[in-house]
């Protein structure tokens, strides 16, 4: 089978994964948005509700700190630090009390030794050569026709493929542990807990859609594999 030099033809198993992964961005950033309006009763800001839930959950090795950018918010393991986006540490808002307890949900994790957490934190190196590295040798070898480049481009890939998918439960049970712990700490009502549930929601819907980027990414690398082998 002829493919000119210059065209990848395995391109269109990538843009339906493309397209769910720009709408995935869109929500999560409308409904942040919404919800970023809507102040909590209680008055906390994100920073107070991360500090209080630690306090209660007995993690007293842990800090919570500012950070810059806009919904740049995760939790640092290695320094044990739970960092927070201005738009989240200083306000009350529903999107804010939501995100800052998702991230004190990986604190506690961490914590509690989390399986997933531990995988997913050792699949970081290989996560981040494969992402950067798989594609561009698989491409490489296939104009080259070096089998040896796309195998290497597939085992790399590989690696990134399994931090997205370990990626997912780590990131759903630190949404249920945020909803469980606002939820029986009362620092958010019945109807406020739906807001800040949505938030977490379409958050996690950018995960799954980054999954299935990297799965999409990984059939072309395959596809590539064979067309290479039939020609």
């Amino acid at each position: 089978m002829f493919f000119p030099y210059y065209f990848d033809p395995t391109m269109i198993i990538l843009i339906p994964a493309l397209i769910l992964a720009m709408y995935a961005q869109f929500k999560v950033k409308s409904t942040y948005g919404k919800y970023s309006q809507v102040i909590s009763r209680n008055g906390l800001t994100g920073a107070e509700v991360a500090r209080e839930l630690l306090r209660q959950n007995g993690i007293y090795n842990v800090t919570v700190h500012q950070i810059g950018g806009h919904l740049t918010d995760h939790y640092d393991p290695t320094r044990r630090v739970v960092n927070l986006s201005p738009q989240v540490y200083g306000s009350s808002s529903l999107a804010a009390i939501g995100v800052a307890a998702h991230e004190v949900g990986h604190a506690i994790q961490d914590a509690l030794n989390y399986r997933p957490l531990k995988i997913r934190a050792s699949l970081v190196p290989a996560a981040n050569i494969g992402s950067s590295w798989g594609i561009p040798l698989a491409l490489i070898g296939f104009f080259m026709n070096s089998q040896f480049m796309m195998n290497l481009g597939l085992v790399l890939f590989v690696g990134a493929l399994l931090f997205h998918l370990v990626t997912l439960p780590v990131e759903f049970n630190a949404s249920n542990r945020a909803i469980a712990l606002l939820d029986r700490g009362r620092y958010l009502s019945r109807q406020e807990l739906g807001g800040a549930k949505k938030v977490l929601r379409a958050a996690a819907f950018t995960y799954v859609a980054a999954t299935l980027v990297a799965l999409a990414n990984l059939l072309r690398i395959l596809m590539l594999i064979g067309i290479r082998r039939d020609d």
